[in-house]
This record gives structure tokens, sequence and C-alpha cells, in this order.
């Protein structure tokens, strides 16, 4: 298992949205790419990336900024926001993004999430996120009225091998993670998720871990934004305690 700390891009600058609400958030650095810097310095191999502008709008508004995090450090990186072309894929593949993340168009554009996956393959994750069980898209501010565990089970038949898993309801909240609900979902998907959502400490990081020693291949990575950011979870301890 192993963590990855997130930066959320707005208007250019790395941001946490609470419960995935644009009213409300929190700036916690005007340069994303001098806090990417700062995740790899503490020891980070894998950064988690969101472009919210992208999210909301279904452009890449913010790939020029992802372009320089990749060009200014090692780190493997996981992008999702406003991924809903070839072209886009294209250009963040070339770029030398690790992993990238469709959300919005795996409900909108099912022809595209299967030409998608069978052409990228294991680059792509499907991202699901999901509030009440419900699959949330267009940035978390639409209902789609499809379960969250009958989209993954049909994007793992696709082809699709990654998942990462947003808890919308814990996102930017702090208030602790249901492991069980991950270890869950990758039993509907078939294979490990990433989770996401409401990582509060320390705590937090050794429930998934333990929950992935007890349900071996259920979860592959967990994601860490404000817990990070406002000092409750230290990189470094949440680093050792997924090697441990």
């Amino acid at each position: 298992m192993y963590v990855l700390p997130a930066i959320d891009i707005l208007d250019g600058k790395a941001v946490r949205l609470a419960k995935g609400d644009y009213n409300r958030v929190t700036i916690y650095n005007d340069d994303p790419v001098e806090q990417a810097k700062a995740f790899e310095d503490a020891g980070a191999t894998w950064l988690h990336m969101v472009d919210l502008d992208g999210a909301k709008t279904g452009n890449a508004d913010n790939i020029a900024t992802v372009e320089r995090i990749l060009a200014a450090t090692g780190l493997k990186v996981e992008i999702g926001g406003g991924i809903r072309s070839l072209a886009v894929i294209d250009r963040l593949a070339n770029a030398g993004a690790s992993r990238l993340v469709l959300g919005t168009a795996l409900v909108r554009d099912p022809e595209f999430a299967r030409a998608a996956i069978d052409r990228y393959g294991d680059l792509l994750a499907a991202g699901i996120d999901a509030r009440e069980g419900e699959v949330a898209v267009a940035g978390w501010r639409e209902g789609s009225g499809v379960a969250a565990a009958e989209l993954a089970s049909q994007m793992s038949a696709l082809g699709y091998c990654h998942l990462v898993y947003t808890d919308i309801a814990r996102d930017g909240m702090q208030t602790g993670i249901d492991e069980q609900a991950y270890v869950a979902m990758a039993a509907a998907f078939g294979h490990p998720v990433v989770a996401s959502g409401g990582v509060a400490g320390i705590d937090d990081i050794r429930r998934l871990a333990a929950a992935e020693l007890a349900h071996p291949g259920s979860i592959e990575g967990v994601i860490a934004g404000r817990a990070l950011y406002e000092g409750s979870l230290d990189l470094h301890e949440a680093l050792a305690a997924c090697d441990g």
C-alpha cells in the first residue's frame, strides 16, 4: 500500500474543498509546483492531482500546471479532472503522467470509456466518487442515478484494473475513513482500490493497512490531502505505516 499526497488545483492554486463544495475552498499554496516538490522532499513517490476547474468545465484547464509539476519532479503522478477526450489523454501521457483518472466520462460517455481503455490500458483508472452509494459527476455537483458498485463492476468488465474511490461525504472533512467501504468496493470491482476521502490522521492509514492485510488485494493506496496540509498527519509516519 502506498500514500498519495493530494494537490487539487483551482485557479492555478493548490486548494482543498470541503465535501467537494466549490464554495468551501481553502487555499494551501499559491504554487502547486512548490507544493509537489515539498511532498517529494518529504519522501513521497506518488502524487494525486485533481484539476478542479477541469472537473467542473469538462476542459483540461490546468494542464500546463500539471505539465510543470511533471517536469519539475520525479514523482509518479496520478491525475484526474476534465479528462474527457483522447487528445487530453495523449497530452498528459506524453508529459509523463503515470495514471489518468476518468470520472464523469465513465457515466456520460461510455463509448469513450471503452475506447480509452482499449487504447491506453493500464495507464487509466476509473474514478468513482460517491455520495450515499450514488455516483456523482461534473465535479461532484450532480447525481447520476448510478450505483457506485454497479459502475465499478461495469468498468472492470471493460478492462479497467485501477479504481480511485472517493467517499464525498468525508472528503476534505478529516472525519476519518470507513475502511470496510473500500474493501466492499474492491470486491465489487474485482481489483484493488485507491482509497480517498476523510483521512484524519495516522490511525486511518493504519486501519487501511490492516484492512489490506486482512483482505489482500483490496486496497492498493490511500490519498491524503487536508490532514497533511493542516498537520494532523505526518507524511513520513504515513509512509512508514504503509511500509510496515
